[in-house]
C-alpha cells in the first residue's frame, strides 16, 4: 500500500509540472493586452511600462514562468490585474462554491446513475435496459447550457419555485447548508448531474452485465443462493469502478462547469474563469487553472488509493 501511494505521488509530480507549463503558455500566447482592463484609454507609455514591471510582464517568458511556479508552490498566485486583490483568495472562494455544487451534482448523478445502471445490467436486453440506455445517452448528449436555460424557464419563470441565478445570501454568517442557500443550488446541481448520471449508468450497466456472466455467479446460483444475496455480490464487485468514476466526475465538474455557472450566475470557478478570460486577467486565469489542475490530480490520486483499498484484485496486481 505504501509503495503504491509513493508510486502515485511520483507520477503526479511530472504531471503537475506539465500542467504548469501548459497553463502558463496557453495564457501567454493568447491574443490581447493583459493590462487593457486596468489602463485608461489615454494611458501613457510610461504608465504602461510601470504596470508591466509591477506585474512582471516585462521579464523574459522563462523567467516569468520560474518566478510564477516558485510563488505558486508557496501559495502565492499573484495579484488580480482587474481587481487588485490576491488571486489565491478569489480562487479559493470560487473553489468552495464549485466544490459544493460539484459534490451535490455528483451525489445526484451517482444515486440516479447507479440505480439506472444496476437495474439495466440486472435486466439486460429487456425493455427496462433499453429505456435506461436511452436515458443514459440523453444524459451524455444533452447540452448543459440548453438544459439549464430550460430549467430556468420552467421552474423560475413559469412556476416561480426556485431562484434563477446567484449563490445565496452572503451575510456575517456566510454560506450555510439551509434551504435559504440550497434553493440556489438545486437547478445548477441538477443540470450538472445529468452527464455524470449518464456516464455512471453506462459504466455500472456494463460492469453489472459483465459480472453476471462470470462463472462465480453461475456457481452461486447453482448452489441455490437467492437473488438478493447474488445482487449483493454484484454490488460489491461493481462498487470500486462506480466509485472511481464518481470521484473523477467531481474533478470534471469542478473545471467543466463554466457554461452552467455562467447561466445560473453561480460564483464558482467556471464563472471566475469566464471573467478572467474576458478581462484578460492573466494572473487570475493562470491561478484558477493551476488550482483546478492540482485539485484534479490530487482527486485522481485519492480515487486510485480508494479503488486499490476496495478492490483486492488491484492490490494484488
Amino acid at each position: 500500500m505504501i509503495n503504491t501511494l509513493l508510486y502515485r505521488i511520483l507520477l503526479a509530480v511530472p504531471t503537475m509540472l506539465g500542467v504548469a507549463v501548459i497553463c502558463f503558455m496557453l495564457v501567454q500566447i493568447a491574443p490581447g493586452d493583459p493590462l487593457v482592463s486596468v489602463m485608461p484609454p489615454d494611458a501613457s507609455e510610461a504608465l504602461r511600462q510601470t504596470l508591466m514591471q509591477a506585474y512582471g510582464f516585462d521579464k523574459p517568458l522563462p523567467l516569468q514562468f520560474v518566478h510564477w511556479l516558485w510563488r505558486a508552490l508557496h501559495g502565492d498566485l499573484g495579484m488580480s490585474v482587474a481587481t487588485g486583490r490576491p488571486v489565491i483568495g478569489e480562487v479559493m472562494t470560487a473553489v468552495t462554491y464549485s466544490l459544493r455544487l460539484a459534490l451535490l451534482a455528483t451525489v445526484i448523478g451517482f444515486v440516479l446513475g447507479s440505480l439506472f445502471g444496476f437495474v439495466a445490467g440486472y435486466f439486460r436486453n429487456s425493455i427496462i435496459d433499453r429505456l435506461a440506455s436511452v436515458l443514459s445517452v440523453f444524459g451524455v448528449s444533452v447540452p448543459h447550457y440548453w438544459l439549464g436555460m430550460l430549467l430556468v424557464i420552467v421552474f423560475s419563470v413559469k412556476f416561480a419555485l426556485l431562484p434563477a441565478t446567484g449563490g445565496g445570501q452572503i451575510g456575517e454568517v456566510g454560506w450555510q447548508w439551509d434551504w435559504e442557500h440550497l434553493q440556489f443550488m438545486l437547478l445548477p446541481a441538477f443540470t450538472l448531474s445529468v452527464i455524470p448520471t449518464g456516464i455512471i449508468a453506462r459504466t455500472v450497466r456494463s460492469q453489472v452485465a459483465d459480472i453476471l456472466s462470470q462463472e462465480f455467479i453461475v456457481g452461486l446460483r447453482a448452489r441455490g443462493l437467492n437473488e438478493s444475496r447474488i445482487f449483493l455480490h454484484v454490488v460489491k464487485n461493481a462498487a470500486p469502478t462506480a466509485l472511481a468514476v464518481m470521484g473523477l466526475q467531481v474533478g470534471y465538474l469542478m473545471g467543466g462547469s463554466i457554461l452552467v455557472e455562467t447561466v445560473f450566475s453561480w460564483p464558482g470557478t467556471g464563472m471566475l474563469l469566464n471573467t478572467a478570460i474576458f478581462q484578460r486577467d492573466l494572473p487570475l486565469l493562470q491561478g484558477t487553472i493551476w488550482v483546478l489542475a492540482l485539485f484534479f490530480v490530487l482527486l485522481n490520486l485519492l480515487v486510485d488509493i480508494l479503488q486499490t483499498t476496495l478492490d483486492p484484485r488491484i492490490k494484488r496486481s
